[in-house]
Parts: C-alpha cells; structure tokens; sequence
C-alpha cells in the first residue's frame, strides 16, 4: 500500500534508527541532553536565528509563538486556511486568547490586503499584534509564498509595529523549490517554527525559533503546555541525521508530484492545481471526493479528502521512485472511475 495522505507518514530510515540508537542523551528539562543542544543549535544556524527551541510538534511551536507574541484578545492577522487557525483544534483562543483576521484568499496574501486587513487603533477593535505567513502553505497546495510578497508584509507590519511569524513546517520544500536559502526566507520573521517530521521523514518533532529572550521564554510556555522532554536525544538524533541527508532529496517528492499531477490532469471534469512542492490538490466538480479515495484505495493507494470534492495527494521519501508511474496510473483511473460513477 502506497500512502500519500501526508507526508507525516514516512518511517525512520535504517540509517536514522541507526542514529537514534548511537544518540547521547541526557534530561532536556534540567538542559543536560547533548543530542538536543546539538540539535538547537544546527537548526537556529540553518534558519539564520540566535536560538531555537526542539518542541514535540509544531502545533506547539506556533501556539508557544502565539503566547510569547500575544496578549488575550489580541488579532493575529493570517492566510486563509492557516494551519494555526484550522488544524490546531482552537488552540490559538484556549491558550493565547487570540482571535484570527483573514488576509486575502487562497492562503497567500500581499501587502496591500495585510494593509486592508488591519483595523483601525480604536478602543473598540481588538488589536493586531502578529502576522503569521505559512510557508509553503498547506491548504493552499504546498504554494511558496514569493518571497517580494513577503518582504513587502513584513515592511508593512514593522511600520504598524506588528510581529512576524513564520509556520514554515515545510520551509524545508520552499527553499528546495525556490533555490533561496532557508535563512533568507527566515530573514524576516522574528519567530518561526521548523517541523521535522513532515518531509525531513524524522519521526517526532518541530522546532521554534526566534532571539534569545523570546526563546527563554519560549521554553516556560512549553513547559506549561506539557511539552518539556526528558532523554529526547534519540529524537533529536532522528531530525539532525533528516537535516543532513534528507533535505537535498525532495527535489524528487517535487518531481513525483508533478508526475502525478500531469497524469491526472488528463482526466475530463477533473481540476489539478499548479504544484509548486510536493502537494497536489485534485478538485472533482460534483463529485464526491470519497469516490476517488474508495476507489485508489481499492488499488493499493492511500490519500484523503480535503474537501467534499477535493482530494490531497503528497508525496515524500516513502514513495519509492520505481513506483511513482504506478502511483499516478492509481490516481488517474480513479479519478477517471469517480467522475463517469457520477455522471447521470
């Protein structure tokens, strides 16, 4: 079975389980693990920050984020679909009191919408305190976000004394499909968290990163939230073994994404978006998305609804490419089998 629900799927290769069991370890709450400090360190160069925090998920990387950016009732100004706002369970409003302003449409937004969406500084308004980019954005088809576009918010959003976050889970994928490094794209965010278990392949963890006294307090609010670890070295091992050898590889994921897409996109009434990374967003006009994963399901594929008529499909290092044509031939003729079951 092929499964390209997410890439959240992958399992440690044999050389990463083979780094997770050399891995030093120590107890991280009191400090004293060598794996994770190792770890910390390599991810704040890499993002080009002054600190970083190793975090169980990046659900709690962003809503440590939301905590040290924000007071309650505070306005976090977002692209449509953020996963902080749609996929953290309310979070945002449970932990940091905050509320969402949508941007634009489609997930990516500009300065000039940034600009429209900021209201204005009377008492009655709840006040924006933060920006929050995702990138690439999940929702929106694993889409870079053009870095001009997000150099032009972030000037905005310093002339209105506003914050900047970065959910760059997969900062990994943009960088790979920009050509820019990811330092560059962290530039200018003053926190951004870092995921390692989507297409790095590690099994478990995120990291948050930002100056020293924002991570210092960071490191508080992880340990409210339940997420301070002990000997995590043998995680720590799995992301710094997927940091080195894992990130040159998703040229591939991008490339077999594509094959995917192009393979389905000859199928009549069907609707494929542009793929920038390795998502691939499948639109079925009045056809139930269920139809097309009953149906790859039934041929040894796995992906899921993201919609009542679309469908997900990512692709990551568990796909091996001997096996990508197959996997796009699956999809094909189930997107076709779904759209003539539905005709009347």
């Amino acid at each position: 079975m092929l499964d390209l629900r997410s890439d959240t799927v992958t399992r440690p290769t044999p050389a990463m389980r083979e780094a997770m069991a050399r891995a030093e370890v120590g107890d991280d709450v009191y400090g004293e693990d060598p794996s994770v400090a190792r770890l910390e360190e390599r991810v704040a160069t890499i993002t080009g920050k002054p600190a970083a925090l190793f975090v169980p998920s990046g659900t709690m990387g962003n809503q440590i984020a939301l905590l040290c950016h924000c007071r309650a009732g505070d306005e976090v100004i977002i692209g449509e679909g953020a996963h902080c706002a749609f996929y953290e369970s309310g979070a945002g409003a449970a932990w940091a009191g905050v509320q969402f302003e949508v941007a634009g449409r489609g997930g990516l937004f500009t300065a000039d919408e940034l600009s429209r969406a900021i209201k204005p500084p009377f008492y009655y308004h709840p006040r924006a305190r933060l920006v929050a980019l995702e990138n690439t954005h999940n929702r929106a088809g694993g889409k870079v976000f053009p870095q001009s576009d997000v150099l032009a918010i972030a000037a905005v959003a310093r002339a209105r004394g506003l914050g900047m976050h970065l959910d760059g889970a997969r900062i990994w994928n943009a960088s790979v499909a920009s050509g820019l490094p990811v330092a560059e794209l962290c530039e200018p965010f003053d926190t951004v968290s870092v995921c390692f278990s989507k297409g790095l392949g590690a099994p478990v963890g995120s990291a948050l990163c930002g100056d020293h006294e924002t991570i210092v307090a960071a490191r508080r609010f992880r340990k409210m939230l339940g997420g301070g670890m002990r000997q995590a070295g043998v995680l720590a091992a799995a992301a710094l073994h997927a940091l080195e050898h894992h990130r040159e590889r998703m040229v591939d994921d991008h490339a077999a994404a594509r094959t995917i897409a192009d393979a389905i996109r000859k199928v009549e009434r069907v609707s494929v978006w542009d793929v920038d990374t390795n998502i691939v967003n499948v639109d079925l006009p009045g056809v139930p998305a269920a139809r097309l994963v009953e149906r790859a399901r039934e041929h040894g594929v796995l992906v899921s609804p993201s919609g009542p008529e679309r469908v997900r499909i990512v692709t990551h290092l568990d796909l091996p490419s001997a096996r990508v044509s197959e996997a796009a031939a699956v999809l094909a003729a189930a997107a076709k089998g779904a759209v003539e079951e539905a005709r009347p």
